[in-house]
């Protein structure tokens, strides 16, 4: 199974996932982690059914959006990518190049105390919550 992990480290708002990635690996080896430019080649020729770790605005805690989720928001940008990743999906099934997207969504803004040895169990289990499942 192959994550698209998408994020900018210079960005604190959209940094997130990056951070996460080192503790992701290490939590589940099996999975390859494959970090990436929505913007650049993205999907990958032959890809159909994606999976993508990215920032989303406005949430609290992890969770997991698909095209259900981002059709009841089509009018509200759900990253810091606004649009462009959301209308990039929608064109993309459009032309039948994909046929789903599953986006684990961390949020924009986390408190730098989460990220703590002691409180990082807690959000990492939230991770582990989410993605245990996509393996199945």
């Amino acid at each position: 199974m192959k994550i698209y992990v998408f994020g900018n480290i210079l960005l604190k708002e959209d940094s997130l996932p990056l951070k996460l990635l080192p503790d992701l690996q290490r939590e589940f080896p099996k999975i390859e982690f494959i970090i990436c430019d929505p913007n650049e080649n993205f999907p990958p020729n032959g890809e159909k059914n994606l999976i993508i770790l990215d920032t989303v605005k406005g949430i609290k805690e992890p969770m997991i959006l698909d095209f259900s989720n981002l059709e009841n928001i089509k009018s509200t940008p759900i990253s810091p990518h606004d649009y462009d990743l959301m209308f990039h999906l929608q064109f993309l099934v459009k032309l039948k190049k994909i046929n789903s997207v599953i986006i684990i969504g961390v949020p924009s803004v986390i408190s730098t105390s989460l990220l703590k040895n002691e409180q990082r169990r807690t959000y990492m289990d939230q991770m582990r919550g989410l993605i245990s499942p996509l393996q199945q």
